[in-house]
């Protein structure tokens, strides 16, 4: 009992940044659905099972513009391809784990507690079931913002443009929580530029997740690059080391000879 009391204070420290900033963008996302005709039970059934906040304000603002419900899972679908990606790269924090709690946890991953997460298991002292806290204290603000959001309606009037740039700001927290290392550097700036890049040839939609993935691959080879350069030089010490060792050797037996 002690070690789950500590276990989800531990988490609800490492969650309340991402649940503070879901309270700013998840009644705006209640309204917006609201705004097209959903009800509170149905947000509230969505943001539990759907559990996409990308995901759910695309899908009252394609419907607003009138887009096709085919079109739209499509869509949807396509931007939230990326949660696999976050899942598998938790796979190695998962061996040993009871494979309900892996599942669980791999999916309530979002973008917001993938960083957290991401950062924890780095500086250890992080385990799975805290991992899962963390997304599920997430789930649980985003959940009831969207359907608090639902209930007020359109009684408050919050401009959706303060609510792009909240979910913006919480990524750029996320972003300067990061280690300041070359990859982390080469990741954010390739996805940056990717992201212009795309939405400047047309790919508007898309451009978010191309950025990001973009900017995971040039990380990637950077990190490949530099750990391969830094084999070269441990086996390059190596030899120098072999050389000396054989060389002191052999003038050890030199004089032994005269």
């Amino acid at each position: 009992m002690t070690n789950l009391k500590t276990d989800l204070q531990a988490s609800f420290t490492a969650a309340l940044p991402i649940v503070l900033g879901y309270v700013a963008i998840g009644v705006p996302c209640g309204i917006l659905c609201d705004s097209i005709g959903l009800n509170a039970l149905q947000v509230f059934a969505m943001s539990v099972l759907f559990y996409s906040g990308a995901g759910q304000f695309m899908i009252p603002n394609m419907w607003l513009a009138g887009t096709p419900i085919a079109s739209i899972i499509a869509s949807v679908s396509f931007v939230n391809t990326r949660q696999m990606l976050y899942s598998a790269a938790f796979a190695p924090h998962c061996i040993g784990v009871r494979k309900r709690l892996a599942f669980l946890f791999a999916a309530t991953v979002t973008d917001e507690s993938y960083g957290v997460n991401t950062l924890k298991f780095e500086e250890g002292g992080w385990s799975v079931r805290r991992a899962l806290f963390v997304n599920l204290f997430s789930c649980a603000s985003w959940t009831l913002s969207c359907t608090v959001g639902v209930l007020v309606g359109n009684a408050i009037g919050i401009p959706l443009a303060i609510a792009s740039f909240a979910m913006t700001s919480i990524f750029i927290c996320l972003l300067c929580t990061q280690k300041a290392n070359v990859e982390n550097v080469v990741a954010a700036a390739v996805a940056m530029l990717g992201v212009y890049v795309f939405k400047l040839v047309g790919l508007t939609g898309p451009a978010i997740l191309l950025g990001a993935v973009a900017g995971v691959v040039a990380a990637l080879c950077v990190s490949q690059v530099r750990l391969a350069r830094s084999r070269e030089s441990a086996a390059y010490e190596a030899r120098i080391e072999e050389a000396c060792v054989g060389g002191e050797g052999a003038s050890k037996k030199g004089g032994e000879r005269e």
